[in-house]
């Protein structure tokens, strides 16, 4: 079944279609809620949460080509967590200007990431603190800049930017640490 009719038998509440589209997608979109939330029963219910909302919201889902559907399931997966993240009030980390130069004085060389199976890279990004976690996934995966991630987020754009920074340093601590002990 092509995207486009497993959108259109979705919309009609084909539960056929609708089986189709979790077991295509369940796993690509479980990562993407691990990558933010980092805890995999919460990651499940948040997939579980995704994926009823996708059920009720699949007529406003706009075919623009193959792979169409996949994009908009991952964006509204992201703000699935993203809203949860808010919710928890987990988002609220502040960084004050002086200690983003006191990282920078202190900025770690960073690993080569290659040596890094991607599912170990994936673990050390989701026991990021939350607030890390989350600009480093909007910046990297999701491509957003730092005023879209404050706007997202509503944050500070100096505090999506210094959080990355310090998202970064701490990743390439924790990715030195991995290599150190498993070469």
């Amino acid at each position: 079944m092509t995207e486009i009719e497993m959108a259109e038998r979705c919309g009609r509440g084909d539960n056929q279609a609708r089986k189709e589209l979790y077991e295509r997608y369940a796993g690509r979109m479980l990562s993407i809620c691990l990558r933010y939330v980092g805890d995999r029963d919460t990651a499940e219910d948040l997939l579980h949460d995704g994926f009823l909302r996708a059920f009720r919201y699949i007529d406003k889902f706009q075919w623009r080509g193959e792979g169409s559907l996949r994009a908009w399931m991952e964006r509204l997966m992201t703000n699935v967590a993203l809203q949860y993240l808010r919710d928890q009030k987990m988002l609220t980390q502040q960084v004050s200007l002086d200690e983003v130069r006191e990282l920078r004085e202190e900025e770690p060389e960073v690993a080569d990431i290659d040596e890094i199976p991607e599912e170990v890279l994936m673990r050390l990004i989701g026991e990021l603190p939350d607030g890390y976690r989350t600009v480093l996934n909007l910046f990297i995966f999701e491509e957003k800049s730092h005023k879209d991630i404050a706007k997202m987020l509503g944050i500070n754009e100096k505090s999506s930017a210094s959080q990355f920074f310090r998202a970064k340093n701490l990743l390439g601590k924790k990715i030195k640490e991995w290599i150190t002990k498993n070469r």
